[in-house]
């Protein structure tokens, strides 16, 4: 601890119940459950965007059994943040200049997005943060949970940042020091690769048993279309081109509401160049001739990108320790067939709160919630995850084309079989392990942007709203500052510049044409916490920790 630190006064101390990390649909249903269990007990949520919903961001297409579970009465509240039902599946493989379209009856039924709906799950945590508010929970946007507070080996709360120090690490003038919240519970509902979550897991050992987490990252825009361009309910996904046929990934886009159009694009962060750049893999896709038939002459709103826990049924980490447990994609629960995690977020967001609940009625506090972390796996999150287990590695050996096709086997032998040829595969290396040197991999040269379809990083970040107080100690740190130019830059071409989808990372030359000097820039001000930096970097050289409470995106309707 440095001398500043210790000169800092203590912090000041509110204790709860509950106290949940994350204001998204996980820990929000946490909330509601527990109120709705007990209406006396104390529970807080803290959210480090600005405001609830500013930083969430997904396709959207919603199972909606969860959210029927959790609020029976939501489908006839007048303020529903979902309106559109799914009406339409289409399914493409794409080449550079066809589309090929896919049977959906050849699809699993798990795969049917019929009595989905689509929308913005920006929309339904500020929906959900409001039912949470008129049940008394307190939610607290702006504050980000920086500390896990600990007594032995037991979870006792968080605390939240200070606030006002300079990049120096030094208070300024406007200086606040942060707040311990003490719980009796704790839950982390951070999302994928949440920060108290990963020193969780990583701390505890949390993942030994199992696989190491897999990761995509997810770029979004959305659209306001021509009205004539515009089918409403339509759900629509592909794979292919752009990416070659080694690299997984693929895209959705989804119509609803006011001649909206979220469309996007997932690129699976095990992929091998070093030169690809997911940001524009995403722009080429929207130039394909599919995909310019609905977009010309329609307007970009809003832009994002975040990253996805892919991992799913073999990844999950032990889910509890003393005081605390892993909810929602700080976990990983996400089904990567069917391009869907809320579902599931908001059901485990309910099994902790019913096994904090019952805990907190025992007279208990600070032990490990065992039924929770011991029965997911026979739950409904369970049985929507079981069946997918083997999708993602499968494509990950054998490639889009066999590794589909084999997935799409596998499901139809889980679902009529019960039972898979491949048993429960292994994912393998982690995400940062991948990447080849450079001269191992032909480099991909990208088109530049036409301004109409596709778009550079810096008119995109604006559209994200992305802020950040510029007087702050960095949130993005190198272990080593010395590593990406003496390492990362001659092996692989300082690959953070390409994998990060909002110019945060470049490479300077005292003289370009020479290219001499190298530096490794930092543009912080940029970064729209999508975490990929601190998932897909080969050297684990980067941390991402939270910045001041209130910084980064302001999404709207994503």
């Amino acid at each position: 601890m440095s001398g500043s630190e210790q000169a800092l006064e203590p912090r000041e101390s509110m204790d709860f119940d509950v106290v949940i990390v994350g204001a998204g649909p996980a820990g929000l249903a946490a909330a509601i459950r527990l109120k709705q269990l007990d209406s006396e007990l104390s529970v807080v949520v803290l959210e480090k965007g600005s405001e609830v919903g500013a930083h969430i961001l997904s396709g959207l297409v919603m199972d909606p059994a969860a959210l029927d579970e959790l609020l029976p009465d939501w489908r006839g509240d007048a303020a529903r943040p979902l309106t559109t039902e799914v009406g339409e599946d289409r399914f493409y493989y794409l080449t550079r200049s066809r589309s090929v379209p896919l049977p959906a009856w050849a699809m699993p039924p798990l795969m049917s997005n019929h009595g989905n709906f689509i929308g913005s799950l920006s929309d339904v945590a500020k929906y959900l943060g409001s039912r949470a508010e008129a049940l008394g929970v307190d939610i607290y946007p702006g504050f980000a949970a920086t500390e896990l507070l600990t007594e032995g080996d037991r979870i006792v709360g968080v605390a939240t940042g200070d606030m006002g120090l300079g990049r120096n690490s030094l208070p300024t003038g406007n200086f606040t020091r942060g707040m311990e919240l003490r719980g009796r519970y704790t839950l982390l509902a951070e999302g994928a690769r949440g920060t108290l979550a990963k020193q969780l897991i990583q701390g505890r050992g949390l993942h030994e048993a199992g696989e190491p987490q897999k990761y995509g990252i997810g770029l979004k825009e959305l659209w306001r279309v021509r009205p004539e361009n515009h089918r409403p309910g339509l759900v629509q996904h592909s794979f292919g081109w752009p990416l070659d046929a080694s690299t997984g990934g693929g895209s959705f886009v989804y119509h609803y509401g006011d001649n909206l159009v979220g469309v996007g694009f997932v690129v699976h962060l095990n992929y091998a160049n070093p030169t690809l750049s997911p940001f524009d893999e995403f722009q080429r896709f929207k130039t394909h001739p599919l995909m310019a038939a609905v977009l010309e002459g329609g307007e970009r709103l809003v832009y994002g990108a975040r990253a996805i826990t892919e991992g799913g049924w073999q990844s999950v980490p032990r889910l509890a320790v003393p005081g605390a447990a892993l909810i929602g994609c700080a976990a990983g629960f996400v089904n990567v067939p069917r391009i869907k995690g809320s579902h599931n977020a908001i059901r485990t967001g309910m099994q902790a709160a019913e096994a904090a609940a019952a805990a907190l009625k025992a007279g208990r506090s600070h032990d490990t919630l065992d039924s929770y972390a011991d029965g997911w796996r026979d739950t409904a999150v369970g049985r929507d995850l079981h069946p997918v287990r083997n999708v993602k590695p499968l494509w990950s050996r054998y490639g889009t084309i066999g590794g589909v096709m084999l997935g799409g086997l596998d499901m139809w032998a889980n679902t009529l079989l019960k039972r898979s040829p491949f048993g429960t595969m292994r994912h393998g290396k982690a995400d940062h392990e991948t990447l080849k040197s450079l001269k191992d991999v032909a480099a991909i040269r990208y088109p530049k942007p036409d301004g109409r379809l596709a778009f550079d990083k810096s008119s995109s970040v604006y559209l994200s709203g992305t802020n950040h107080e510029e007087n702050q100690p960095p949130h993005l740190v190198l272990a080593d500052p010395g590593l990406p130019i003496r390492e990362n830059l001659p092996r692989y071409g300082a690959p953070s510049r390409l994998y990060c989808p909002a110019g945060v990372y470049e490479v300077t030359y005292a003289d370009e044409a020479a290219r001499t000097e190298p530096k490794f820039v930092i543009n912080a001000q940029n970064c729209v916490h999508c975490k990929t930096c601190d998932i897909k970097d080969p050297a684990q050289n980067i941390t991402w920790v939270p910045p001041e409470g209130g910084g980064g995106p302001n999404y709207a309707g994503m």
